[in-house]
């Protein structure tokens, strides 16, 4: 197997870090089913998020995203409301749980069905195939942010199923974009400055060092939508969460 060239610490940390994400999604999860988000789809963003986020995210979520008791609420009208920056945070999260599933959706895909990355481009646009399936990975991961900001906007703006499909768009297009760009650029810099040179290839789908180089191309995902979010929010596209 390609991935066993890679040293056993490698292995050891990849596995760690990824299990302390998965726990940390656990968790939240566990907690969300006894305490729904306002808005059912922060169920699943708080969750998923959590994965590359980890303890950074699981903290964010106790802190500023748990739900408040109804005891809570009647208390104060203002409960849940985070400052602006973290608002923002949870904007770009949001955009970020749908990236997330869009890749392990389309990577796990393409691993199965090895000809789906010719049908976007490998051995024709692309030499190499990871850029084929970094295609696909835009489109699905694009694809269900805005099935997450429809699911958002619609009931927020009280708007039409068409007129809520099309400020979905409006809202995630250059968000889902920020977002990809950042995880693109630091994937290609540990599978192709790091990885390839140091131990002889890059880290195939079925390996653990493949998915940790994720966990951190999707923080830096994380840092290229944030300001993008902080716009799109200030500008009221997007609504503040």
């Amino acid at each position: 197997m390609p991935h066993q060239i890679f040293p056993d610490w490698l292995a050891v940390v990849s596995g760690g870090m990824l299990a302390v994400g998965l726990l940390c999604a656990v968790l939240i999860a566990i907690d969300v089913a006894r305490r729904p988000q306002k808005m059912w789809i922060m169920d699943i963003v708080w969750p998923v998020t959590a994965l590359f986020g980890s303890v950074i995210w699981a903290y964010g979520y106790f802190e500023w995203g748990r739900a408040p008791t109804r005891e809570a609420r009647a208390r104060d009208a203002e409960a849940g409301k985070p400052p602006f920056p973290v608002q923002v945070a949870k904007g770009a999260s949001h955009c970020g749980a749908g990236c997330t599933l869009g890749d392990i959706v389309a990577e796990w895909l393409v691993f199965a069905i090895p000809s789906i990355a010719v049908a976007f481009g490998w051995k024709s646009l692309f030499g190499e195939k990871t850029f084929a399936v970094w295609v696909l990975d835009y489109l699905v991961a694009f694809g269900i942010g805005v099935v997450f900001q429809y699911f958002t906007i619609k009931p927020m703006r009280r708007l039409s199923a068409g007129e809520g499909i099309v400020q979905a768009l409006k809202a995630d297009a250059a968000s889902i974009t920020a977002w990809q760009v950042g995880m693109y650029g630091l994937m290609a810099v540990i599978q192709f400055a790091w990885f390839k040179p140091a131990y002889g290839a890059i880290a195939p789908v079925n390996s653990l060092e493949f998915w940790f180089a994720m966990q951190l191309a999707m923080l830096a995902g994380f840092c290229t939508a944030y300001p993008v979010n902080w716009l799109l929010i200030r500008k009221g596209v997007k609504e503040a969460m």
